[in-house]
């Protein structure tokens, strides 16, 4: 029955600050905006940003996380931009791919990654997790 993602929403403390950020940094396009919140759109992603009293202060402690896709051709451009800025990172890319790990405004944690589905699963055929199980896509 269910399809795929429909949308996310972040609770934000500061619209026009997350604005600046996914619009103006991350490249997202604007679809709607109001006085408490703002749908945004990154290719087939549909982002709402929601003014929210209590939206988190920062980075919670556990690994939950939002990835976006970049080419590979665009990763290091992508990743000089956020060593010249003021983009706080959250972790160090230890995994298959080239990634850059951002903390966003309120401390939402994002990834930028160049790699698909495929190639990691490719990468854990090669080096598996503890435990691995692999199911479908020729397996």
């Amino acid at each position: 029955m269910l399809k795929g993602l429909n949308h996310i929403t972040l609770a934000v403390k500061d619209l026009t600050r997350s604005l600046d950020y996914y619009t103006g940094f991350l490249g997202f396009s604007f679809q709607a905006r109001w006085t408490r919140g703002a749908y945004l759109t990154l290719g087939d992603l549909w982002l709402c940003l929601s003014l929210d009293a209590h939206a988190r202060e920062g980075p919670l402690p556990e690994y939950t996380h939002i990835a976006f896709s970049v080419d590979a051709r665009d990763f290091d451009a992508f990743a000089r931009k956020v060593e010249q800025g003021d983009h706080p990172t959250w972790k160090e890319n230890t995994s298959e791919g080239d990634s850059v790990y951002l903390l966003d405004p309120d401390g939402h944690k994002l990834e930028v990654h160049a790699g698909s589905l495929e190639s990691r699963l490719a990468s854990l055929r090669k080096k598996p997790y503890e435990g691995l199980q692999l199911f479908g896509r020729d397996t």
